[in-house]
C-alpha cells in the first residue's frame, strides 16, 4: 500500500511554504503525484446603506481571482514538487470551502492541509474539522512554521473505534516507513485497554510493522496524559481517529486538543 496522489489544499490568503515543504517531502517518498488546490469565496463589500453596486462585485471577483493566482504561483513555484505536479484546480464558490476540497479529495489518496491560525480566514482556508469530516479520505494536518515529514517516530494515539481503526489502516504507508511506532492508549483502567491495544498491535506485526505498546494512566485529561506521552517517545507525527462533530470542531477551532499534538513541529494525520 503506498500513497500514489497526494492533494495539497492551498491557503489563497496567506503563505504557504511550510506545508509545501511537506508534501514535496512526501511525495519524493512515495513517488506521488500531486494535485494542488485552493478555494475561495468572495470577500462581501459593505456600503452604508447595504446596496452593492456592479462595481463592487468586479471588486470581489478580482480579489477571489488574485489569491487564487497567487496560490497557483506559489504551488508551481515549488522547486521540489515540480517533477510531482499533476495538477492545480483554482476553484472559486460562494460554498463552504471545506466542503469544496472534501468533493475533490476523490482524486487522491491522502489531503494535506494546513491547521492555520486559531481564527482562520474561512473564506481561503477550509475549516479543518469539515474538512476532516467530509472529505472520505486520511488527512494531514500541517502546524504553521517549519514542520519535518520525516516521521521517524509514530505514535497512534488508539481508542477502540470505528474511526481509529480507519486511521491506523489508513497510515500504513507511514507507518511501514517509520523507525518507530508506538501505539498509546490513555485508560482509567488500564487492564481493560490492554486487549484491544494488543490486537492492534498483532493486526499491525502481520503487515510487517513492528510496534511498541503503552497504555497509560490517565492524568488530568486524556489529551494532557496522551501529549505527555508523545512528548517523552518525541513523536514527529501522531495518527489519531477524529470522532464526533463536538471534538472535531473542538480540534478545528483551536482547542486544547489541537493546541497539544500540533506542538513544535509536529503533524498530526486524522481519518473519521
Amino acid at each position: 500500500m503506498t500513497y500514489s496522489t497526494l492533494m495539497v489544499h492551498l491557503d489563497g490568503g496567506r503563505a504557504n511554504a511550510a506545508l509545501l515543504d511537506v508534501a514535496a517531502t512526501l511525495a519524493d517518498r512515495y513517488d506521488a503525484a500531486v494535485i494542488g488546490i485552493a478555494a475561495c469565496q468572495p470577500v462581501q463589500i459593505g456600503t452604508c446603506d447595504g446596496y452593492l453596486g456592479g462595481e463592487y462585485a468586479v471588486i470581489e471577483r478580482d480579489i477571489v481571482a488574485g489569491e487564487l493566482a497567487r496560490a497557483k504561483t506559489e504551488f508551481h513555484a515549488h522547486e521540489r514538487l515540480s517533477r510531482h505536479t499533476l495538477e492545480w484546480r483554482s476553484i472559486p464558490t460562494l460554498a463552504n470551502i471545506a466542503h469544496v476540497v472534501a468533493e475533490h479529495a476523490r482524486a487522491a489518496d491522502l489531503v494535506i492541509t494546513s491547521a492555520g491560525p486559531g481564527f482562520a480566514d474561512l473564506a481561503t482556508h477550509a475549516d479543518t474539522g469539515e474538512l476532516i469530516l467530509h472529505a472520505g479520505r486520511p488527512v494531514l494536518v500541517v502546524p504553521d512554521g517549519a514542520a519535518t515529514a520525516t516521521f521517524e517516530t509514530v505514535m497512534v494515539a488508539w481508542t477502540d473505534t470505528r474511526e481509529c481503526r480507519r486511521a491506523i489502516s489508513d497510515a500504513l504507508p507511514m507507518l511501514h516507513a517509520a523507525d518507530r511506532v508506538v501505539i498509546a492508549e490513555v485508560a482509567i483502567d488500564a487492564i481493560d485497554a490492554r486487549a484491544p491495544v494488543a490486537d492492534a498491535a498483532a493486526w499491525l506485526a502481520r503487515h510487517g510493522v513492528d510496534a511498541d505498546k503503552i497504555v497509560a494512566r490517565m492524568k488530568g485529561t486524556s489529551i494532557d496524559t496522551l501529549a505527555a506521552v508523545a512528548d517523552e517517545v518525541e513523536a514527529d507525527l501522531v495518527v489519531a481517529g477524529a470522532y464526533g462533530h463536538s471534538r472535531i470542531r473542538e480540534w478545528a477551532f483551536g482547542g486544547v486538543t489541537r493546541d497539544l499534538l500540533l506542538r513544535d513541529r509536529r503533524c498530526t494525520l486524522l481519518s473519521h
